[in-house]
């Protein structure tokens, strides 16, 4: 098979993160570890809230440095005249900027759009918020629990007639930065094929990013005046889906919604007749009489150990899956073969665990990124790029400027 070289699609794009906490800084790492180059902008006293978020190490960042890995770290006050002046110099030399500030907040900086287009016409602007740069909500402030919420997608969660859930992670978060490093590809591909195109503003709000995911609510409440609710672990679109717990108390998820796995799940159980079943005969079917099949399927369950119940679930090919933890994930043979889990070299700690690069290229092997860096740790290398001498760095550092 032919090999590729080692670098990323995005190699040659250099995007200057100047975002704060996670959502936005998230899609530029995915750029990062697609081989773009990110510079990461902070405030000179490294105030970033991520550096404070758990897991903190005896005062080391370590969500910091998996989050921000690939990253080269500066610091620089744009609120103020020297600052403005030196991010608009730097401008020219970067294709993509990165910001989540609440709407308004550039513009009082005098960093309005028309402002930093001028700087470089070619730039793409990425700002990310919880609601867009329109709107009523423009000003709110939003973080991802409130996306989540809002959107739609935390009214999915729960036990039925129970209050809502949010997970212990900030999935309104990742998805917008999902959606943040979508929008810097699609955006980058476009300039890359026309030399004279301009660069642009892309308004993206988080919440709109969780909604964007579902799909049908809009159209079934339309069509059908249904408003989906949270039915605990079932799916109320299909059947059987839920999840199980064997003898021993082991948490599994199942899936057999076709009809041809579903044949082969009542064999495995025992039950062969249930194919013959009206009740049982086609997905909708199923879904109807939904706790008559899931209270026998339980039922099974809840007798057999989980390794008994695994070898029946995998000799008849029925999708399933035991709920793991980062423990069962660093001890499975599914993630060792594809090296899920790399090693972020880090000057601190020699290196970091970290989930891999996401996807993968066949025939490319993409260096693994370092961790992320401490606050100014680059400023020498990347300003001395604009003129700014070791002198002259002294001296913005004792004005508060980096």
């Amino acid at each position: 098979m032919k090999t590729h070289p080692n670098t990323g699609a995005l190699a040659g794009v250099r995007i200057l993160d100047m975002a704060t906490v996670l959502a936005a800084p998230f899609g530029a790492t995915l750029c990062a570890d697609h081989g773009a180059e990110v510079v990461k902008l902070e405030l000179p006293d490294g105030s970033d809230p991520l550096r404070g978020l758990q897991p903190v190490k005896d005062g080391v960042p370590l969500w910091w440095k998996v989050a921000n890995r690939g990253k080269k770290g500066i610091t620089l006050d744009v609120r103020k005249p020297q600052g403005r002046e030196l991010l608009l110099r730097m401008l020219a030399q970067f294709d993509v900027l990165v910001e989540n500030f609440r709407t308004g907040t550039m513009d009082r900086w005098g960093l309005d759009a028309q402002t930093l287009l001028q700087a470089n016409p070619r730039l793409v602007i990425l700002r990310l918020t919880g609601f867009g740069q329109t709107g009523p909500y423009a000003g709110r402030p939003g973080f991802a629990r409130i996306f989540e919420a809002m959107s739609g997608f935390t009214s999915l969660t729960g036990e039925r007639g129970g209050s809502p859930l949010h997970t212990n992670f900030p999935v309104g978060d990742a998805v917008a930065g999902l959606f943040a490093a979508f929008a810097i590809a699609s955006e980058v591909a476009r300039l890359r094929g026309d030399p004279q195109a301009g660069g642009c503003v892309v308004d993206l709000a988080a919440t709109e990013a969780l909604f964007r995911l579902l799909d049908p609510l809009a159209v079934e409440h339309e069509q059908l005046g249904l408003v989906r609710q949270p039915e605990g672990n079932c799916a109320s679109y299909t059947a059987p889906s839920n999840m199980y717990m064997s003898q021993e108390r082991v948490f599994f998820s199942l899936v057999a919604s076709s009809n041809p796995i579903f044949a082969r799940l009542a064999q495995a159980v025992g039950h062969p007749e249930w194919t013959s079943d009206p009740r049982f005969a086609s997905n909708p079917a199923r879904v109807a009489h939904l706790q008559v099949l899931d209270a026998a399927l339980a039922g099974w369950f809840i007798t057999r150990p989980f390794a008994d119940i695994a070898a029946a679930l995998e000799s008849a090919g029925v999708p399933f899956s035991k709920v793991y933890t980062i423990a069962d994930i660093e001890q499975d043979a599914q993630f060792a073969a594809r090296q899920a889990i790399v090693r972020l070299p880090d000057p601190l700690y020699g290196s970091l665990p970290a989930p891999c690069i996401v996807p993968r290229i066949v025939g490319r092997d993409m260096p693994v990124p370092r961790t992320g860096p401490d606050v100014g740790e680059h400023n020498a290398e990347v300003y001395a790029r604009f003129g700014v001498d070791a002198q002259a760095l002294q001296a913005l550092h004792a004005d508060g400027v980096v």
